[in-house]
């Protein structure tokens, strides 16, 4: 029962495990997931650590399984999920595993090789077609232009000797990149001064690259030259620009049998390809459905190898040793793993359990379940929770969704709320099973729970409220009546209605009375009516915070703290703002309409403002005729001594404490201390795995982590100075910050109220069939208005308000946060950590 209240109780345990066990007992810790391992090796490095090279042989298994996969997504295989998350492989295991990721690799390898050549080959068959079929296209239009090109010289000879050099053009066909077409010719230009004749024609489809299977766009080219010196030069610059040359005949016949040859060879390549491609995918098809697995194997391997090497090794070589934390509730399940993972090994020599005592302070582990772990983040995302320190969040499941309700009261927005949540909680199986990657759906979905209390209390506070979409419900039948008649009310846009011919004197049956719905002065009561509610829960919520100190002052053995800091706390607050509640209580019970004194009718009922301010002050005011100042006989008297009492707490505060432990550590100087030997229990026996009990279980000493009992008399003042000059501060401001419920909650009210009056009473002004339409669009802007802006962004406004409510007003009386958190060595939390970097 008491894990619910504060964190689990911690033992800090020495194992002892034979070497040929240890990999099997680390596994089967892992599975379990309750230890959290020590680093026994801080000083050396993690390249000089015992078991680094079977990290290696993980890592270069991790390597090609990134591969394999890489392969497999390529190629769009379905990699089927795991049911069962298989367990880590035994030592024989490892190899063949390894064996087998080895040759699969290679196979894969070959495979890829192999596709990439003949997608080259094909490629490059492809484009001496297109040269073939393109070139052949350029030399029929200019045997239709009737150009001799062949025959003709592009250079004229300034000599008169051409016919001597006159002689048929030679030619270079190939293929070069779209893009890079245009400095193409410019350099071939520039390189020739003009005397190259280029021809081109694009592509009308693009081709594939082998290596990448990215599209490519290119473009055939002739170039017709004239000279050997030319032709040298244009080949050097086709290199340059990465421009494929291919062979073309330069007769008709022989390029159109050449085309009829790789029209052949392209046709015996494609089927080549395609069961080449079949038999990839086979490949790949059959490895896809062990990928998973063999993942999580190697993962689980990579991580048990990590954790051994926080061991260390006895002086003899022949034992590990490990320390780790670990949850004395949890201490059957760990020795059963100890015992199963010997085992599994054959191991004649069981693994052995030794807790020992620890002077450093343990980590916090708060046990949660899907419902209490969203509101567990609230807090730890604050501060963890010191050791064994009171836990808030038990205390919050309540508190924050009401306090968030205060805020957001309304029945509508509520139900909205409410059913959103209740969505994610009914479907919370499937939609956990996603995993989305969307960062604002996790928040979301991680808050399932807190939205749907956040949702239910709304509509709580909305029916106290009520409030419905900025509209009231008479439902109970309202306790006000009319006395005018309809001839007085058609003359008079807005009457008075006197309680004491209107009201029926019995309040509504819940919450606030429908009629104020229609009256002038709905803000004015609404104001008074929730900032009080605002002020009374404000300094319950404080005074409960406040008492929560005393359990962590008991538990810590801090019992003088109860006296010295608690009492006078709780004195100064409740003398001064418990007062201030019990005023307004006293005010609505007192006061009333048909009283029949005078001084307690609601016309000299005073403010209870203006009687605090008076109280703190000493002073007071003169009431008005037939009134009195004061609510009841001697309240003059008993607040000055209210007043004086609470200043009296604040000396007790501030040198109470301190003066005590100066007195305590005088007294211990005259204490000769108990010589220790370290850590570990003196004359402990190492305990096989099945004898350990509760009883010898070395409990670590509770200690807050702000105590500051050993330090010196000038710091220990220092400090409690801070403390109680900041908690005299915070009772004033912090319950003015609970002002915030009522400021929110009147803007949300008013908020929603504008929005019906401006968007939706558009559509309700019409009553024919235009005004159908206009209510349609009406509704339409109404509902996106009131989602985005009321429920989310004032949901979001209300949350953090109420977040700041708990984190400053709430666990600064009582919470210091100083902890670290339990970190248990656990296969499925490494497993959802991988997943999340590889998303």
């Amino acid at each position: 029962m008491g894990a619910m209240f504060r964190s689990e109780e911690m033992a800090l345990c020495q194992l002892f495990i034979q070497p040929e066990a240890a990999y099997t007992s680390v596994s089967e810790l892992g599975e379990a997931g309750s230890v959290q391992f020590r680093d026994l090796n801080p000083d050396v490095n993690a390249f000089q650590r015992k078991f680094v090279n079977e990290v290696r042989r993980c890592d270069e298994m991790e390597r090609k399984l990134r591969y394999i996969e890489a392969e497999v997504n390529k190629d769009g295989v379905h990699v089927p999920a795991v049911k069962e998350p298989p367990r880590a492989p035994n030592p024989r295991e490892i190899i063949d595993l390894e064996a087998h990721l080895e040759k699969t690799e290679n196979e894969i390898l070959e495979l890829s090789h192999n596709a990439v050549n003949l997608k080259q080959n094909y490629l490059e068959l492809t484009e001496l077609k297109h040269v073939l079929e393109k070139t052949e296209a350029f030399f029929i239009a200019q045997e239709e232009i009737g150009m001799d090109s062949m025959t003709k010289s592009l250079i004229v000879d300034e000599a008169g000797q051409q016919a001597a050099t006159r002689g048929r053009l030679g030619f270079v066909a190939g293929v070069v990149q779209r893009e890079r077409v245009p400095a193409f010719e410019r350099m071939l230009w520039r390189i020739s001064r003009g005397n190259v004749f280029l021809r081109r024609a694009e592509l009308d489809k693009p081709l594939e690259d082998p290596a990448t299977g990215n599209e490519i766009y290119k473009t055939v080219f002739v170039a017709f030259f004239q000279g050997e010196q030319l032709k040298s030069r244009i080949k050097k610059v086709c290199t340059g620009f990465h421009a494929s040359l291919y062979p073309c005949p330069p007769s008709n016949t022989e390029r159109q049998d050449m085309v009829k040859g790789v029209r052949t060879r392209l046709e015996d390549l494609n089927m080549v390809l395609n069961q080449t491609r079949d038999h990839r995918q086979r490949v790949l098809a059959s490895v896809a459905k062990e990928l998973a697995s063999w993942s999580i194997m190697v993962r689980k391997m990579k991580a048990i190898y990590h954790t051994l090497n926080l061991f260390n090794m006895d002086v003899t070589k022949k034992c590990l040793i490990g320390e780790c934390w670990v949850p004395t509730a949890d201490l059957p399940n760990v020795q059963k793993a100890l015992a199963d993972g010997s085992n599994a090994c054959g191991s004649s020599i069981p693994s052995f359990l030794n807790c020992i005592e620890a002077d450093e302070e343990p980590p916090t582990f708060n046990r949660t379940n899907r419902f209490t772990r969203g509101f567990q983040n609230l807090i730890d995302s604050y501060g963890v929770a010191s050791y064994r320190e009171c836990n808030p969040a038990l205390y919050t499941i309540i508190t924050f969704p009401f306090l968030f309700a205060v805020m957001f009261g309304d029945l509508g927005h509520g139900f909205i709320m409410a059913l959103f949540g209740g969505w994610m909680v009914a479907k919370e199986v499937s939609l956990a099973a996603k995993k989305s990657n969307n960062e604002i759906w996790n928040i979301f979905f991680a808050g399932r729970y807190i939205i749907l209390l956040m949702g239910c209390f709304s509509m709580y506070t909305g029916l106290v409220y009520n409030d419905i979409f900025s509209k009231s419900m008479n439902i109970f039948g309202s306790s006000w009546t009319i006395p005018y008649d309809n001839e007085t009310m058609k003359e008079n846009a807005a009457l008075t209605l006197d309680p004491v011919d209107s009201y029926i004197n019995v309040p509504y049956f819940i919450g606030i009375d429908p009629i104020w719905q229609t009256a002038d002065n709905k803000i004015i009561f609404l104001n008074s009516y929730k900032m009080k509610l605002s002020i009374i829960f404000g300094v319950l919520h404080m005074i409960f915070g406040v008492c929560m100190s005393v359990v962590n002052y008991n538990f810590f053995k801090r019992r003088y703290s109860i006296v010295l800091e608690f009492l006078p706390q709780v004195i100064f607050l409740c003398l001064l703002f418990l007062y201030m509640v019990f005023m307004m209580f006293y005010k609505w019970v007192a006061y009333s309409t048909f009283s029949e004194d005078q001084a307690y009718t609601q016309a000299c009922a005073p403010s209870v403002l203006i009687l605090f301010i008076n109280m703190m002050l000493f002073s007071s005011d003169t009431p008005e005729p037939g009134c009195k100042e004061f609510m009841f006989e001697g309240q003059g008297q008993i607040q000055m001594a209210f007043v004086l009492v609470a200043l009296c707490c604040i000396p007790v505060m501030l040198f109470g404490k301190p003066l005590y432990l100066l007195a305590a550590s005088k007294r211990k100087k005259n204490v000769k201390p108990e010589n220790s030997n370290g850590s570990v229990n003196p004359g402990i026996e190492m305990q096989e795995q099945t004898d350990i009990t509760e009883e010898s279980i070395p409990k670590p000493a509770p200690k807050e982590s702000h105590d500051h009992d050993e330090e010196p008399f000038s710091e220990v003042m220092i400090h409690q100075a801070i403390h109680t000059i900041e908690y005299v501060l915070s009772t004033i401001s912090h319950t003015a910050s609970y002002l915030r419920l009522w400021a929110l909650s009147l803007a949300h009210a008013e908020l929603s109220e504008v929005l019906w009056n401006m968007v939706l009473t558009f559509g309700l002004k019409d009553h024919n069939y235009i005004g159908a339409i206009k209510l349609y669009v009406a509704f339409c802007f109404w509902a996106l208005f009131t989602l985005a802006i009321l429920v989310m962004m004032e949901g979001l406004s209300a949350f953090l308000h109420t977040l700041r409510l708990h984190w400053v007003e709430f666990m600064s009386k009582f919470y210091t946060g100083l902890g670290y958190i339990f970190q248990p060595f656990c296969f499925k939390t490494i497993l959802e950590q991988d997943d999340n970097k590889d998303d």
